[in-house]
């Protein structure tokens, strides 16, 4: 099947796009690496009046430091962050996230705005980012607003992202040097979408931990303060402190009625405290 007829347009910069973007309101569709997309279009799953192609838009492929956080154009794509082209403010948490989505050649091309804009639970980005503390920055002809990961992502293939927006950038805080990350996925096979994700960011010395638990029916789990996980008290022996049975209970009031489901997540999530911990 191919995908039903639609204008297309690729504009020269930003401002363009987004005025293109605000005349179509909700008829039309942002596209830069394509890989979700357009398999979509081809089976007629979206049907937009009109295609906006950002690819080449070099406003979009910037980074910077900025003060404590990177601030990561919306078109900088996995294996430009999986080959370090762009700097490391998280001791490598990044770059091991980015190895591991899907196939090389889907790394070449897929952007992390798009992965956001999409909002598929399975994710990578949309599980790992709001474990590092990340925010996403919009942009539209009424201006720019900036939302932490966890309120952009709404639900299952659901965002904050209003008609006429688009995304124009990720910040990600520089990650502590007393903080420890662990981020594990369960996939039937490399590359695969995985059924479960846990990534777990535990500070010992400030006594703080955040944790998402991912790959589940809508949006992520997210714990800005997990020290319920841990007896109440993030310590540096969170690795024996952790009590799966609170887990357990955090996915059945999630609405994960299965209970193998739920051992594979908290599984997984145990996993990612081990390897924080290691």
């Amino acid at each position: 099947m191919k995908a039903a007829p639609f204008a297309y347009e690729r504009p020269s910069d930003l401002k363009v796009a987004i005025v293109l973007m605000a005349e179509a309101k909700d008829t039309a569709k942002i596209i830069a690496g394509g890989q979700s997309l357009g398999p979509m279009l081809n089976l007629r799953l979206m049907q937009p009046d009109l295609i906006v192609d950002i690819a080449g838009l070099a406003e979009l492929k910037q980074v910077e430091r900025s003060g404590d956080e990177l601030v990561i154009g919306a078109c900088v794509t996995h294996g430009d962050i999986e080959d370090g082209r762009i700097p490391d403010v998280t001791r490598g948490a990044m770059q091991r996230v980015a190895s591991a989505i899907a196939y090389r050649a889907v790394r070449n091309r897929g952007t992390i705005g798009g992965s956001l804009s999409h909002a598929d639970p399975a994710a990578d980005w949309v599980s790992a980012l709001p474990a590092l503390g990340a925010k996403v920055r919009l942009r539209s002809t009424s201006g720019v607003r900036d939302l932490a990961i966890e309120d952009f992502i709404t639900g299952a293939l659901e965002s904050a992202l209003q008609a006429g927006e688009i995304v124009e950038a990720v910040r990600v805080p520089v990650m502590k040097s007393s903080a420890c990350w662990g981020y594990v996925k369960s996939c039937r096979k490399p590359g695969e979408f995985a059924h479960a994700i846990a990534a777990v960011l535990i500070d010992p010395e400030a006594a703080e931990a955040r944790i998402v638990i991912g790959a589940i029916e809508t949006a992520p789990i997210v714990l800005r303060d997990a020290s319920q996980l841990f007896g109440g008290h993030v310590t540096g022996n969170f690795r024996q402190q952790f009590d799966a049975r609170v887990a357990d209970a955090l996915l059945v009031r999630a609405g994960v009625a299965n209970a193998a489901d739920r051992h594979i997540h908290v599984a997984v999530l145990r996993r990612a405290i081990d390897e924080a911990a290691a």
